[in-house]
């Protein structure tokens, strides 16, 4: 094998696995964000998103990300492209993404309007992903973070994430079980 034939092996042995790893991952839109199918566009008004989401008996799920993030890149590429979790969220889930630092209007369910960035800042997002649950009904001069019922900020894996996934659309959080406790319990089953 010639020394030319040998360095072009040696870099797709190298390369592909990272090749395949990418193509995985949803495609990176104009704002830098992995956009996956199963995410709604919409007018980011959090009232009418809430009410398309009860309309099609689904859970709103607010996914908070940033441009370059690399655990937002490791949940696309390792947990949401998982053919039973991306199966799970687009039969239970109306998901709408925002940009931690974008600048298109919000309507918060109290009807505060700020551009993506401040609205971050008023819900105390700091961590890219962030999903955030929100339940059927949010009561009158709440905002999103005020609601919600749960947030997960940071990077998971495939279990702890399904197991929330599964959590929230059973309301565990009425039961009185903490999610670590049932995440405890499923994680014993399995084992």
């Amino acid at each position: 094998m010639s020394r030319w034939k040998f360095f072009l092996a040696c870099v797709l042995l190298m390369t592909g696995p990272m090749l395949a790893a990418s193509s995985l991952a949803a495609e990176l839109g104009d704002d830098g964000l992995h956009k996956p199918s199963w995410l709604r566009e919409t007018f980011k008004d959090l009232r009418e998103d809430l009410s398309d989401a009860n309309s099609e008996n689904k859970r709103l799920l607010l996914i908070v990300e940033q441009r370059g993030c690399i655990y937002c890149t490791k949940m696309h590429e390792e947990v949401f492209s998982d053919p039973g979790i991306e199966a799970f969220i687009r039969e239970n889930y109306y998901a709408v993404q925002l940009n931690l630092f974008g600048d298109i209007e919000v309507t918060d369910f109290d009807g505060t309007v700020l551009p993506e960035k401040e609205m971050a800042i008023r819900w105390g997002v700091m961590f890219t992903p962030t999903l955030i649950f929100l339940p059927e009904d949010v009561g009158s001069g709440l905002s999103a973070q005020q609601a919600a019922v749960a947030a997960m900020p940071g990077a998971f894996g495939k279990g702890t994430t399904s197991a929330l996934l599964n959590w929230i659309v059973d309301h565990g959080y009425q039961s009185g079980e903490h999610f670590q406790k049932f995440l405890a319990r499923q994680m014993a089953i399995e084992n």
